[in-house]
């Protein structure tokens, strides 16, 4: 439940790259809200700002610099950045990056640690790539480079590879070069920028936009700072840029992270401080507390709702009905059978990095599970009672089906991708959808990911993780989506989401 928190911090922080850094309760009045509400609180801009900053790479009066991050108040991880000549061709620079966090979920300490390193030219351009990502333990590997019109990538998770081929249309970024494009092209107040960038961790090509907004000065750092206000994937980050191109402060996540720059051993000193801080941070930051408590959730048949904080309502479908009333978005979670679009999309009966339904050891174990079994219905039961007793729930995060099954324990997304990696494999459409679910034992609603499978022509919901074959109506679904450029819409509901609880109707015992 609590991978929207771990979405959203490995989303939003420019210092770390907007796309990886592509894992988090504030005050409400978070310190980017008081920015934009009143900047001469904290910052002043200069009056005459001088002629446009511009560093070629070949100039950069740095080779490097550290950051250290703060969520909530707590530190929780550094960043780290290194820009060298490369020791290949002439005119290619490396861009060093790395980055780790360690925060605290139901007592557990949560690691990440991110590594990449980009071959550029002169002009930041993409060349070549290799990056690294470890999550709790689980291994991601990303490499590749830039063919002529086309991005080639092959994608290692779980032991298993995907060739991934990008079609390309003008020149492409990696996103660990997102803060210096500003500093390489020129900052200058009213200066606006848009490019494209790969991001290794979504396996996907994004648009940024760039704004220099002023230059200021504020007793947060030394010196003057160019403001730039970066956006991706409706994430937005103001990062205060110094004359030397060094970001000396970033605020994120509307102000819940925050990034500084620090020498090497303060940026570093997150791994002491971390041992000690025991704030639930990723529950805290994900669970969206209703007016009052839904009782025996997991027998719920029929929930109503009333949602506000959201720009747009839920979709609406033979699982719920979403509609605006007033202020507010009412929800009517309801299961009842419909048809369904016919054809099924082909997409949730084929593989994905994160859904391997074609692996041989998946296949295998799903036509074992199934046995001489044909009824779909009774399938995906067997599915379900396999699962629940070989895969632990545990708050631990992985990258794939694969992961899961090779772990045997995951936390709900990884339960929704294996579940929906052998439902397939034995010819049952399946797709993942991401919403949200009510713990009753923290009291709330939480971030959640479960399945819905094709049977009779009714997509009939279904949670592996909560061993019902199926779900309960506490489970609100927000959209679906299996690949974590898919999960980026989770963005705009984390931290700004308010449920009231309407009713509620119980099945018969």
């Amino acid at each position: 439940m609590h991978r929207a928190a771990l979405l959203a911090f490995r989303s939003a922080a420019c210092t770390v790259s907007l796309a990886v850094a592509a894992l988090l309760s504030g005050c409400a009045a978070t310190l980017e809200r008081v920015v934009d509400a009143q900047l001469g609180e904290y910052f002043e801009t200069v009056a005459s700002a001088p002629a446009p900053l511009v560093h070629g790479l070949a100039r950069l009066p740095f080779s490097e610099y550290w950051t250290g991050i703060v969520f909530n108040g707590e530190k929780v991880g550094f960043s780290h950045l290194e820009v060298a000549r490369s020791a290949g061709m002439p005119g290619e620079w490396e861009l060093r990056s790395e980055a780790a966090f360690a925060l605290r979920l139901l007592g557990i300490e949560k690691k990440v640690t991110l590594k990449a390193q980009d071959v550029v030219g002169e002009d930041l351009t993409l060349r070549r790539f290799a990056y690294e990502y470890v999550l709790d333990g689980s291994e991601m590997r990303v490499t590749g480079r830039r063919e002529g019109d086309a991005l080639l990538a092959r994608v290692t998770a779980g032991g298993a590879t995907t060739e991934q081929r990008l079609a390309l249309n003008g020149p492409l970024y990696p996103s660990s070069a997102i803060l210096l494009y500003p500093v390489v092209h020129g900052l200058s107040p009213g200066r606006e920028y848009s490019f494209r960038v790969y991001s290794g961790e979504l396996q996907a090509v994004r648009e940024v936009s760039q704004r220099v907004e002023a230059l200021q000065r504020s007793r947060l750092f030394e010196g003057a700072a160019y403001k730039v206000e970066t956006r991706m994937a409706g994430q937005r980050v103001l990062t205060w840029i110094d004359e030397r191109g060094r970001p000396v402060f970033e605020l994120a996540m509307q102000g819940v992270m925050i990034s500084a720059l620090e020498d090497e051993e303060r940026a570093r000193s997150y791994v002491a401080l971390s041992a000690l801080n025991k704030k639930e941070s990723l529950v805290e930051y994900s669970l969206v507390r209703p007016d009052r408590p839904v009782e025996r959730p997991r027998a719920v048949a029929a929930l109503r709702v009333a949602l506000a904080g959201v720009a747009s309502a839920p979709p609406s479908d033979a699982w719920q009905r979403c509609a605006p009333q007033g202020a507010e978005i009412v929800c009517e979670i309801a299961p009842s059978p419909a048809a369904a679009a016919t054809p099924v999309d082909p997409k949730y009966l084929d593989a994905s990095i994160t859904v391997q339904s074609r692996d041989p050891e998946i296949r295998r174990l799903a036509a074992e599970i199934a046995g001489e079994v044909a009824a779909p219905v009774e399938r995906i039961a067997r599915l379900v009672r396999w699962m629940e007793a070989n895969i632990e729930k545990a708050p631990l995060d992985v990258f794939s089906a694969r992961d899961v099954l090779e772990r045997r324990r995951a936390e709900c997304q990884g339960h929704a991708w294996l579940f929906a990696a052998l439902a397939r494999a034995l010819g049952i459409p399946t797709r993942v959808v991401n919403g949200l679910a009510y713990s009753e034992q923290l009291g709330g609603f939480l971030y959640h990911t479960w399945n819905e499978s094709l049977v009779d022509g009714d997509w009939r919901a279904v949670d592996p993780t909560f061993g019902q074959v199926r779900a309960d109506a506490t489970h609100l679904k927000l959209f679906e989506g299996e690949t974590l450029a898919e999960l980026l819409p989770l963005l705009d509901f984390v931290g700004r989401l308010k449920i009231r609880v309407l009713g509620a109707e119980h099945a018969a015992p």
